[in-house]
Order: C-alpha cells, then sequence, then structure tokens
C-alpha cells in the first residue's frame, strides 16, 4: 500500500472499532477493553481506510495510552508518533498529569516520545484498574510513563 497525502489523524467514530480490532488482532495486540478505551482514541486514515489507531484511557490519576497499531503497509512513515502525539496532547487538554503504558513489542519506540521505563507500582491505582493491567497485557510487559506538563 503507498500512503497518500491524504493521511490524516482523526478521533476514532463508533463505526472505525471493527477495522481498529482488526489490525490489533493482526498485530497480536490485546483487544480486550479496546471498544470503550476508542471512545477517547484516534485513528490514521488514508483514502477512506483506516490504518492505524491509538487510544487513551483517563482516569483520575493519569492516562493509560493503549493499542498503539499501524498497518504493516503503512509502517515506518510516522503514523505511530503522530498517534501517540494526539493522544498525548489529548491527556494535556484534558489536565492529566501523565500518560502510561505497557508493552511487549515497542520497547525502543516509546522512549524516542519521551516515555521512561518504570514499574507497576509507580503506577497509581486508578490506572493499575484498567483491563490491560488487570488481564490484557502479561506481567512480563515493560512500563513506562510520561509526565504532561499541565
Amino acid at each position: 500500500m503507498t500512503m497518500s497525502t491524504s493521511t490524516v489523524i482523526r478521533r476514532a467514530k463508533p463505526e472505525d472499532i471493527s477495522a481498529i480490532e482488526r489490525l490489533l488482532t493482526d498485530a497480536h495486540l490485546p483487544v480486550d477493553g479496546a471498544r470503550a478505551a476508542f471512545q477517547t482514541g484516534f485513528v490514521a486514515e488514508d483514502g477512506g481506510r483506516v490504518i492505524g489507531g491509538a487510544a487513551l484511557e483517563c482516569f483520575e490519576d493519569g492516562a493509560l495510552l493503549r493499542s498503539v497499531v499501524v498497518d504493516p503497509s503503512a509502517r515506518g512513515r510516522g503514523l505511530g508518533q503522530r498517534l501517540t502525539r494526539a493522544a498525548l496532547d489529548e491527556a494535556s487538554s484534558l489536565r492529566l498529569p501523565a500518560v502510561y503504558l505497557l508493552t511487549t513489542t515497542a520497547e525502543g519506540f516509546f522512549p524516542k516520545l519521551g516515555f521512561v521505563r518504570t514499574t507497576r507500582d509507580a503506577v497509581p491505582s486508578s490506572v493499575q484498574e484498567s483491563v490491560e493491567f488487570r488481564s490484557a497485557c502479561p506481567a512480563s510487559a515493560a512500563v513506562f510513563a510520561r509526565r504532561l506538563d499541565c
């Protein structure tokens, strides 16, 4: 697939969820809770096709960035960064103090966007209540945090 200049990052809509779930499944990422998470989510759309996504689960003490995914044919073009930045901008606009994430596959990607490795214990308990922390991601997943300037 050749990405055109019409690739846009926009807020996710309910009708995007089946495409997002397909991308997550194909990337071996958790689908549990994705439908709810994408109520505050973003997609990359090219030519009317959803080719990427990122969701932000918001809690009183911070947010969980989850489901950052890009179709394999569109990787390497900065879409993951653009989607992550859209989610970070949303967290800032909501005046959340920090964004956290779990990953088993992208430990080298998120530090480029200001995330630092941390421990599960350092994540606020409200964020730890997410399905990602409770069951969707293995205990071996790397944990990252990024403080926001609110």
